[in-house]
């Protein structure tokens, strides 16, 4: 796998400094360094461009991409390296162009955060409840409060059919391993949970996923699956698209907070979603109060995180 995307002046000077350990002796031309962690190769060249390669390329990259909004307010498309705030607003007609039809769609949450569970939804919605979830301002997840997920989620799963799969973080880290990465975790979930809907009978006129890798990859990695949805519609930013996607981000992100609050009564505290610093902290008091292997319930071992913190002394 292969991210590739310019950094901002003012990040470039953490990210020499935070792989300065980890280089290696051979620099490629035009390159200012290349170093290696675990799997994963980072390439900064003189441009300012920033390539990420390896097995778990999307998690070394989220990092910078996660920083890169936190102090630039840049919001950058992982799957193709573009700055989606420079990006030219599109017509309201081409937003909601796929709701035309009576559409599948799904989407999922968790896979950027180092704490909690992966969870993945599929939705159908027909065209006569688009008007009842626009009533509701259904729309990116991403974009709506907790309090607000809460209210509306259990309402649209009421109006339309939909189903969701759950891997908790013990199951997570039993699988994961090299050939088994996230974009691959994803891609069998998407499907299980689109058959899922096709087997009750359902028949869109259009399905869409909300794109997380390319098309001819994301089918590579079902290619052992027995029984494979074809003819989606991958898209960026579905969830501004299509309202079978948005209810799938809704649903999951619904799921989602309850598994977290679970959590968070277990360990009577509450727990930092994401990957950045703050979630190192709380690693590490977690660490010092029930040692390294609670961390096997509750997060995905294989984050950078897990390297940074396992060292921390009791």
């Amino acid at each position: 796998m292969t991210i590739v995307f310019k950094i901002s002046e003012n990040l470039k000077p953490k990210l020499i400094k935070y792989y300065e350990n980890m280089k290696r002796d051979k620099t490629p031309p035009y390159a200012v360094f290349q170093a290696q962690e675990a799997d994963t190769i980072i390439t900064l060249y003189e441009s300012g461009k920033v390539m990420f390669q390896g097995v778990s390329a999307d998690i070394d990259a989220n990092i910078w991409i996660d920083l890169e909004k936190k102090f630039n307010n840049r919001d950058i498309d992982i799957t193709t390296g573009k700055d989606k705030n420079k990006e030219k607003k599109e017509k309201k007609e081409y937003d909601y162009h796929l709701n035309s039809y009576n559409a599948l769609g799904s989407d999922e949450v968790g896979t950027g955060d180092y704490f909690g569970p992966i969870i993945v939804s599929a939705t159908y919605v027909a065209k006569e409840n688009q008007e009842y979830l626009k009533e509701l301002k259904v729309g990116d997840s991403k974009k709506i409060t907790d309090e607000k997920i809460l209210e509306i989620a259990p309402l649209i799963m009421k109006k339309i059919p939909y189903t969701t799969l759950k891997i908790d973080n013990a199951t997570y880290n039993k699988n994961y391993q090299d050939d088994l990465n996230m974009n691959k975790i994803k891609a069998i979930l998407h499907n299980k949970v689109l058959l899922s809907l096709l087997d009750k009978g359902i028949k869109p006129e259009k399905i869409v996923v909300d794109q997380f890798v390319f098309p001819k990859k994301y089918f590579e990695y079902l290619a052992t699956t027995p029984r494979v949805v074809k003819n989606i519609f991958f898209t960026p930013k579905a969830e501004d698209q299509c309202y079978a996607v948005a209810c799938a981000s809704i649903i999951s992100r619904y799921f989602f907070i309850q598994e977290m609050d679970k959590m968070a009564k277990e360990l009577g505290k509450d727990i930092p979603k994401g990957a950045g610093t703050q979630v190192d902290d709380f690693a590490k008091k977690i660490i010092q109060e029930k040692g390294f292997d609670y961390l096997k319930n509750i997060s995905k071992l294989n984050f950078k995180n897990t390297t940074k913190i396992k060292d921390y002394p009791l």
